[in-house]
Protein backbone atom coordinates (compact mmCIF):
# COMPACT_ATOMS: atom_id res chain seq x y z
CA UNK A 1 0.00 0.00 0.00
CA UNK A 2 1.47 3.51 -1.10
CA UNK A 3 0.64 6.51 0.66
CA UNK A 4 0.76 10.15 -0.58
CA UNK A 5 1.95 12.88 1.51
CA UNK A 6 2.11 16.62 0.94
CA UNK A 7 3.94 18.54 3.44
CA UNK A 8 4.82 22.38 4.48
CA UNK A 9 7.98 23.39 4.93
CA UNK A 10 7.51 26.98 6.49
CA UNK A 11 10.36 29.48 7.76
CA UNK A 12 10.22 32.47 9.12
CA UNK A 13 12.70 34.67 10.93
CA UNK A 14 15.05 31.74 10.64
CA UNK A 15 13.13 29.17 12.32
CA UNK A 16 11.19 26.07 10.62
CA UNK A 17 8.07 24.79 12.09
CA UNK A 18 7.33 21.44 12.86
CA UNK A 19 4.81 19.47 14.48
CA UNK A 20 4.28 15.90 16.68
CA UNK A 21 2.91 13.22 15.36
CA UNK A 22 0.06 12.69 18.44
CA UNK A 23 -0.45 9.27 20.44
CA UNK A 24 -2.11 6.56 18.54
CA UNK A 25 -1.39 7.36 15.12
CA UNK A 26 1.31 5.88 13.27
CA UNK A 27 4.87 7.00 13.81
CA UNK A 28 3.29 8.58 16.99
CA UNK A 29 6.07 11.00 18.79
CA UNK A 30 7.72 11.87 16.18
CA UNK A 31 9.06 15.06 14.63
CA UNK A 32 7.10 16.01 11.12
CA UNK A 33 6.56 18.63 8.62
CA UNK A 34 3.14 20.03 9.13
CA UNK A 35 0.61 18.07 6.47
CA UNK A 36 -0.89 14.57 5.68
CA UNK A 37 -2.39 12.58 3.16
CA UNK A 38 -3.62 12.83 0.09
CA UNK A 39 -7.17 12.06 -0.56
CA UNK A 40 -8.15 9.80 -3.66
CA UNK A 41 -7.84 12.43 -7.01
CA UNK A 42 -6.74 15.45 -4.74
CA UNK A 43 -3.88 17.50 -6.09
CA UNK A 44 -1.01 17.76 -4.02
CA UNK A 45 -1.92 21.50 -3.73
CA UNK A 46 -5.25 20.76 -2.67
CA UNK A 47 -4.04 18.39 -0.17
CA UNK A 48 -1.45 20.55 1.41
CA UNK A 49 -3.89 23.98 1.61
CA UNK A 50 -6.58 21.42 2.98
CA UNK A 51 -4.04 19.70 5.70
CA UNK A 52 -2.78 23.18 7.09
CA UNK A 53 -6.65 24.45 7.67
CA UNK A 54 -7.43 21.03 9.84
CA UNK A 55 -4.22 21.30 11.31
CA UNK A 56 -3.05 24.88 11.97
CA UNK A 57 -6.13 26.73 11.00
CA UNK A 58 -4.35 28.61 8.38
CA UNK A 59 -4.10 28.58 4.31
CA UNK A 60 -0.70 28.99 3.39
CA UNK A 61 0.93 29.94 -0.22
CA UNK A 62 2.32 27.38 -1.68
CA UNK A 63 5.60 27.96 -3.72
CA UNK A 64 7.83 25.61 -4.88
CA UNK A 65 8.43 21.81 -4.09
CA UNK A 66 11.67 21.40 -2.79
CA UNK A 67 12.29 17.63 -2.41
CA UNK A 68 10.36 14.35 -2.98
CA UNK A 69 11.33 10.80 -1.43
CA UNK A 70 9.56 7.73 -0.94
CA UNK A 71 9.74 5.29 2.41
CA UNK A 72 9.13 1.72 2.62
CA UNK A 73 7.66 0.90 6.21
CA UNK A 74 6.89 -2.60 7.00
CA UNK A 75 3.35 -1.83 6.64
CA UNK A 76 3.21 0.69 4.01
CA UNK A 77 5.37 2.51 1.91
CA UNK A 78 5.25 6.49 1.74
CA UNK A 79 6.15 8.97 -0.92
CA UNK A 80 6.44 12.26 0.46
CA UNK A 81 6.48 15.75 -1.18
CA UNK A 82 8.01 18.97 0.45
CA UNK A 83 6.82 22.21 -0.35
CA UNK A 84 8.41 25.76 0.86
CA UNK A 85 4.97 27.83 1.65
CA UNK A 86 4.23 30.62 3.54
CA UNK A 87 1.58 30.96 6.25
CA UNK A 88 -1.27 33.56 5.80
CA UNK A 89 -2.08 33.68 9.60
CA UNK A 90 -0.36 32.39 12.63
CA UNK A 91 -1.22 28.86 13.29
CA UNK A 92 -2.72 27.29 16.25
CA UNK A 93 -2.48 23.74 16.73
CA UNK A 94 -5.80 22.28 16.18
CA UNK A 95 -5.65 18.36 16.87
CA UNK A 96 -3.91 18.75 20.29
CA UNK A 97 -0.45 17.92 18.77
CA UNK A 98 2.84 20.10 20.10
CA UNK A 99 4.09 22.75 17.91
CA UNK A 100 7.36 24.37 17.58
CA UNK A 101 9.74 26.92 15.70
CA UNK A 102 13.19 25.60 15.54
CA UNK A 103 16.34 27.08 14.36
CA UNK A 104 17.91 24.24 11.14
CA UNK A 105 20.43 23.26 13.39
CA UNK A 106 18.00 22.36 16.23
CA UNK A 107 16.59 20.00 13.61
CA UNK A 108 19.02 17.36 14.45
CA UNK A 109 18.10 17.04 17.80
CA UNK A 110 14.61 16.05 16.87
CA UNK A 111 13.13 12.45 16.48
CA UNK A 112 11.56 12.39 13.19
CA UNK A 113 10.42 9.59 10.68
CA UNK A 114 13.19 7.69 8.60
CA UNK A 115 11.32 9.19 5.56
CA UNK A 116 12.51 12.64 6.73
CA UNK A 117 15.95 12.12 7.13
CA UNK A 118 17.51 13.45 3.97
CA UNK A 119 14.82 16.43 4.26
CA UNK A 120 16.67 17.64 7.32
CA UNK A 121 20.20 17.00 5.98
CA UNK A 122 19.53 19.09 3.04
CA UNK A 123 17.73 22.06 4.94
CA UNK A 124 20.42 22.29 7.77
CA UNK A 125 22.82 23.03 4.63
CA UNK A 126 20.61 25.34 2.78
CA UNK A 127 17.73 28.25 3.22
CA UNK A 128 14.41 27.31 1.28
CA UNK A 129 13.81 30.03 -0.31
CA UNK A 130 16.49 30.95 -3.41
CA UNK A 131 16.96 34.82 -1.89
CA UNK A 132 18.36 33.42 1.66
CA UNK A 133 21.97 32.76 2.48
CA UNK A 134 23.06 29.40 4.62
Amino acid sequence: MTIVVAAAVIEREGRLLVTRRPTGVHLEGLWEFPGGKCHEGESLLECLRRELVEELGTDAEVRDEIFSTSHEYDERTVTLHFFDCSLMREPRPLLGQEMRWVTRDELGSLAFPPADAELITRLRGRRTRSGDQP
